[in-house]
């Protein structure tokens, strides 16, 4: 009799834990249905991890045609409103998605959701990092150039932040040797319609300019113009605060106060592309018509494996450097890189 109870127990247990290792189950358009654990959807992609496969599964969001889950996820919507719950397919429209939390459940568009995350408790499990290197190198003056960039950034409910540390050193004969270093701190507090609240710290040192290097922190207000699964838009602005060194020590230190406009924009509906373009203008308010833009353009190609290709144009303009500097520099690179899940 005991052994029969004592079965009947294991049994018990071992259903409840099936019952809770139970995975989600996502149909597509087709008719495919795919069992496994939505991680994120972002940029438009969805990716399944499954036992079945060693790397995950990436499908376009808008090629689903069912979900079932019990998962707690982080959403975004289009008009800014953050959500914690779970996702459920509506069963009277397939366009239409229930999203329950705790205290309420709401019914939304299936093209009204732009991100969503799945909620872990675990810190490592918000964050996201990635790292590149590219080397070039001309026999003809032996011109060797190498190129670090990484980025890291973490997402909360209300809060996002993001650094990144990128670096270009050149070597060549009969030429001094250069070295471009740049990095960024900042932070985005999330508001109501898509509004958000920024805080930044930007950090360059670049021979070509004499900058041994500035420093500018920056605080504002932004809002997303256009945020979809397809692309997002984004403008901010504000006030900074400039404080330049120079690598020639004759050259006094300069501070001062600028109002800055920056529009950023991210187009993802491209498979496995993605194009990035940042525009950054600095109108000094302390300086006579001083005036400062930074641009950043990205493309990052996806790889298997967590890995990518990535090309990327830097460029900052200065309509009045200090005297024997370069009003403008650009760097151009290519690099090939590995981003985490």
């Amino acid at each position: 009799m005991k052994q029969k109870v004592l079965c009947s127990f294991v049994v018990f247990i071992v259903a409840i834990l099936q019952l809770n290792a139970q995975n989600d189950t996502i149909v597509l358009k087709n008719n495919n249905t795919l069992v496994g654990t939505m991680k994120e959807m972002n940029n438009g992609v969805l990716t399944i991890e499954t036992d079945y496969s060693k790397d995950d599964f990436r499908i376009k969001w808008l090629h689903v045609k069912e979900v079932k889950s019990m998962q707690l996820f982080l959403i975004n919507l289009s008009n800014g409103t953050r959500f914690n719950g779970s996702i459920k397919m509506s069963e009277d429209d397939p366009d239409e998605v229930l999203l329950v939390s705790e205290t309420e459940s709401i019914t939304v568009k299936v093209d009204e959701i732009v991100y969503f995350k799945e909620v872990e408790s675990d810190f490592i499990s918000r964050v996201d990092a990635e790292v590149s290197v590219g080397f070039n190198f001309t026999k003809v003056n032996n011109l060797a150039q190498l190129a670090v960039n990484s980025k890291i950034s973490y997402t909360g409910s209300k809060w996002f932040f993001n650094g990144g540390y990128n670096r270009v050193s050149s070597s060549q004969d009969n030429v001094e040797s250069t070295i471009r270093t740049d990095a960024t701190l900042g932070s985005r507090y999330f508001l109501k319609k898509d509004w958000f609240a920024l805080a930044s710290a930007n950090f360059l040192s670049n021979d070509e300019q004499k900058l041994k290097l500035r420093t500018a922190v920056q605080g504002g207000i932004g809002k997303y113009i256009i945020h979809s699964n397809r692309m997002y838009l984004a403008s901010g602005g504000g006030l900074a605060w400039n404080n330049e060194r120079y690598t020639d020590p004759a050259i006094s230190n300069r501070n001062s106060l600028e109002a800055f406009l920056a529009v950023e924009a991210n187009l993802f509906d491209f498979d496995d592309f993605d194009l990035y373009t940042n525009v950054t203008g600095y109108p000094s308010l302390t300086e006579k018509n001083r005036f400062r833009t930074d641009l950043n353009i990205t493309g990052k190609y996806d790889l298997p494996f967590n890995l990518f290709i990535k090309m990327g144009l830097t460029y900052n303009y200065d309509s009045k450097p200090v005297e024997g500097a370069s009003t403008n520099d650009y760097v151009f690179q290519t690099t090939f890189g590995w981003e985490t899940d």
